[in-house]
């Protein structure tokens, strides 16, 4: 119900069965690669031909929910009342409208190109479509239709079945007809008796009553003749009935209690003929849900600049954003770069708080599923690794969790993740340990990073442990970002304050004391901020000095590095020879450069 969603920002659907395949699939996303690429084909087809887009909309706009339809109509009902019989056969309109919409969605797809769309339009030429309408039209008017307004509606249901198949049905037809027109008559008459703009109005709640614009100025007294009952006023609409009205209401509803089970026999012989044939239409029902929906992520695209995504061994985002971000702040948010690679499949993240942690890391989640649905994907370049399963622990960035209520939730997500992620796996974790002491805190990130490390998941860990930061020294596919900060001084130049980039760039953050920057701007003592600080360095140079990475360590990764670049080369590039040399030269200088 939110629009400020994955599923708000992609939907476009014109169907209720389309809406919920969209929220189907955005809760369990695709992961055969070959099936994302034939709807992204689909998508990409509809973006380029216009002719095609707006066509197969314009039809696709008029279904209604064909599988609701569908189970309905094979229900069979514990008892007939009249509710059921009136049920029945506004079904069968249904039904009659949703078949007659075939031909024109047929039309509509006979021009594509893409294996899919072309594959729906030969299952719309099932010859079972065209029985059923055939046996639908020997009962039923060919102006049977479905419309909106309960009145139009009401009448559509009444003269569905076609004269001369029962004749009694014909006389409480023609019963029913004499007693609406009396009730215009007599509103009529009663308007010319008291000289008064009624006129006749109908909802199915009170059936047909008098209605009337009047301003209350302009009636005898201020107030309605007496013979008129049950009136309701807003602003300068009058709405009444009269004893007469109430009793010709009743003569109404029961000529059409007749008429309703009378057309009730009909409509169940009926479908018991065409039952038989039914099931082309629960292919016809997922047509047209799934082609809503590739038109809802073609729709999408056409208002924002989002790429096809390729699929590869790779998570490569080339200037990246948050779609639902964009959503709600009407333009494109700040771009960010995203890569993960078997060799360097383990991604540190510091930064302040509030400096977009939090939002870049829900961003890729959010990317993948895109990716993974079929849908276009919000970046200038973009290449995934399919995941089999998504694992998120997202903490809250600008609130420092400190209960035990807390931790304990914490340590039950860490461990759910630990326990099921396997090497196909995006895991995304934003923040762990902070609901216990700094160096429990530490030791648990510390033990967790160690544990999926021995993963090939791509794995993004967002936290305020610099500590961690560090760990990079002895795994070699591990990679440390940040979120870049300028610092502004205040136009009195006494205080300073930290201005956000939202800006993510390799290496670990040098802003290692917002805390005591924050505090700072409190109003703590001076004398008290400044021991804290003499503290902090003096604990800083400590865990330094222990963490230094040898000469030694620094060879082994960035032989790592060139290996991994290499196997990665080997299998992804298209490459020419002359470039693919070049290219090698360049990671040979790199190599050289880093030991």
């Amino acid at each position: 119900r939110n629009g400020h969603t994955l599923f708000g920002v992609l939907n476009y659907t014109k169907t209720p069965g389309g809406s919920r395949r969209l929220r189907s699939n955005i809760l369990e996303p695709l992961v055969d690669a070959e099936t994302i690429n034939t709807r992204l084909d689909c998508v990409q087809e509809l973006l380029q031909d216009e002719e095609l887009f707006f066509g197969l909309q314009a039809v696709i706009s008029k279904f209604l929910d064909t599988e609701q339809l569908l189970s309905v109509l094979v229900q069979i009902p514990k008892q007939d009342t009249v509710k059921t019989a009136e049920s029945k056969i506004t079904n069968l309109i249904y039904l009659k409208h949703t078949l007659e919409l075939v031909e024109p969605l047929k039309a509509a797809l006979r021009s594509c190109n893409t294996p899919l769309l072309k594959a729906y339009y030969n299952s719309l030429e099932d010859t079972r479509f065209g029985i059923i309408l055939e046996k639908i039209t020997t009962v039923i008017n060919d102006d049977t239709r479905y419309t909106k307004g309960c009145l139009s509606m009401r009448t559509q249901k009444c003269y569905a079945v076609k004269p001369n198949i029962n004749e009694f049905l014909d006389i409480a037809r023609r019963t029913y007809t004499e007693i609406v027109d009396d009730i215009a008559g007599m509103i009529t008459q009663l308007a010319e008796k008291y000289n008064l703009p009624m006129k006749t109005s109908f909802s199915s709640a009170r059936g047909f009553f008098i209605q009337m614009n009047v301003d209350y100025s302009t009636l005898p007294n201020g107030q309605l003749p007496s013979e008129f009952t049950k009136i309701t006023k807003m602003k300068n609409t009058y709405s009444f009935t009269s004893a007469d009205l109430i009793k010709m209401n009743e003569r109404c509803q029961e000529s059409l209690r007749e008429i309703y089970h009378m057309t009730y026999l009909i409509v169940c012989k009926l479908l018991n003929e065409i039952y038989e044939h039914i099931h082309c239409l629960y292919k016809l029902s997922d047509i047209v849900s799934m082609l809503d929906m590739l038109l809802s992520f073609a729709h999408a695209c056409t208002l924002s600049d989002y790429v096809r995504p390729e699929f590869t061994d790779t998570l490569a985002i080339k200037q990246g954003w948050h779609p639902i971000l964009e959503k709600i702040a009407m333009e494109k948010p700040v771009s960010n770069n995203t890569y993960l690679t078997e060799g360097n499949n383990f991604a540190i993240i510091t930064g302040p708080n509030m400096s977009g942690k939090s939002t870049y890391l829900k961003q890729i989640a959010l990317c993948q599923i895109m990716a993974q649905i079929g849908s276009y994907v919000p970046a200038e370049y973009c290449s995934f690794r399919i995941a089999e399963q998504i694992f998120t622990r997202i903490g809250m960035d600008d609130d420092i969790e400190t209960n035990a209520s807390t931790f304990m939730k914490e340590m039950k997500e860490i461990t759910y993740i630990i326990q099921n992620a396997n090497d196909k796996s995006l895991i995304i974790i934003d923040e762990l340990g902070r609901g216990t002491s700094a160096e429990e805190g530490i030791g648990i990130c510390y033990a967790a990073c160690e544990y999926l490390l021995n993963l090939k998941a791509f794995t993004l860990f967002a936290t305020h442990f610099l500590e961690l930061c560090h760990i990079d020294a002895l795994y070699p596919n591990v990679e440390n970002y940040h979120f870049e900060v300028q610092h502004v001084r205040s136009s009195a130049g006494n205080k300073e304050k930290i201005a956000y980039t939202y800006t993510l760039s390799k290496g670990y953050t040098e802003e290692k004391n917002y805390g005591l920057k924050a505090a700072e701007v409190s109003s703590l003592p001076p004398s008290v901020i400044l021991d804290a600080k003499e503290i902090t360095n003096h604990i800083a140079k400590q865990v330094l000095h222990r963490q230094k990475s040898t000469p030694e360590m620094m060879k082994q990764r960035a032989v790592y590095h060139l290996a991994m670049r290499l196997v990665q080369t080997a299998r992804n590039s298209r490459l020419d020879p002359d470039s693919l040399r070049i290219y090698l030269k360049g990671l040979k200088k790199k190599y050289e450069a880093s030991c």
